[in-house]
C-alpha cells in the first residue's frame, strides 16, 4: 500500500515543475500588470504581451490580520462554482488523505511549515500543494488590499510548456537549489523528471534524467541533498 503524501511531500512534488512554469509565464508576459473580475469571471494580464486567460481558478487568500489562509470554497463572498472547483478538488484530496492544511476551511500561518509570516509565502505554499494534486501548474498570486494576497491558477494555451530542452532542464535543476525551499531533494528531483515526461531512474545513488536532447545526472550526498548536477545536450 502506498502511503498518503504529507503536505510537505506535495510541496516537493510540485516544486521544480512549478518553477519551470513560472519561468515560462514570466517570459510570455514580460513586464505586466493584472486585473480580474471574479463575478464574470475574468482574469487578464496587461502590459508588453496582453493575455486574457481562458480559465481562472480562485484558490484562496492569505491575510496578515488574522494570520490565516482562507480557502476560496469557504469564502462567504459566494463566488461561482466554476472558479472554486479546483479548490474543492484539493479539499476532497485533503479529506481523503488526512491533510488538515487542505481540508480545513481556514489555516493559521503557524500551522504551515516554518510558521511563515509573509502572506505571499503562505499563498505560495497552498498553491504548490494544489499544483501537485491537480496537475495545473501555472499560478499567480497578487495583492488585493490590506496586505492580503490572493492565489489563482490561470490557464491559456500560451502558458503550456514546450517540449523539454537541455538548457531549460539544466536551468530548472540548478535554479531550484537557490530559489526553492526543498525538504526532500531526491523526491523533488525525481518528481520533476517524471512529471516533465523525462525518462527518470535512480542508478545506484545517482538520478538520471533523459529525453531527446536532454541528459542530466544528479548526485546526492549522505544526507540526501544534491551534491552535483551534470548534463549534456544533444
Amino acid at each position: 500500500m502506498v502511503a498518503s503524501p504529507t503536505f510537505v511531500d506535495l510541496l516537493d512534488d510540485a516544486a521544480l515543475l512549478s518553477l519551470e512554469h513560472q519561468i515560462h509565464l514570466s517570459e510570455v508576459l514580460g513586464e505586466h500588470s493584472w486585473e480580474a473580475d471574479l463575478a464574470e469571471p475574468r482574469f487578464a494580464f496587461t502590459g508588453e504581451h496582453p493575455v486574457r486567460c481562458t480559465a481562472v481558478h480562485l484558490l484562496g487568500s492569505a491575510a496578515p490580520g488574522p494570520r490565516s489562509w482562507l480557502w476560496g470554497w469557504a469564502n462567504p463572498a459566494g463566488y461561482k462554482q466554476e472558479i472554486l472547483a479546483l479548490g474543492a478538488q484539493v479539499r476532497a484530496f485533503g479529506e481523503q488523505h488526512g491533510i488538515r492544511e487542505l481540508a480545513s476551511a481556514e489555516v493559521p500561518f503557524d500551522a504551515l511549515p516554518g510558521a511563515p509570516e509573509d502572506p505571499a509565502l503562505v499563498a505560495a505554499f497552498m498553491t504548490e500543494a494544489t499544483k501537485a494534486i491537480t496537475g495545473h501548474y501555472t499560478s499567480y498570486n497578487g495583492p488585493v488590499g490590506g496586505g492580503t494576497r490572493a492565489a489563482f491558477i490561470v490557464e491559456h494555451p500560451e502558458f503550456q510548456l514546450p517540449a523539454p530542452t537541455g538548457p531549460r532542464v539544466m536551468r530548472v535543476l540548478q535554479q531550484s537549489l537557490t530559489d526553492l525551499r526543498l525538504t526532500d531533494h531526491r523526491r523533488a528531483f525525481h518528481a520533476y523528471g517524471t512529471r516533465r515526461g523525462l525518462t527518470t531512474e535512480f542508478i545506484g545513488p545517482q538520478l538520471h534524467l533523459n529525453a531527446p536532447g536532454v541528459s542530466a545526472k544528479v548526485d546526492f550526498d549522505e544526507h540526501g541533498r544534491v551534491s552535483n548536477i551534470a548534463g549534456s545536450m544533444g
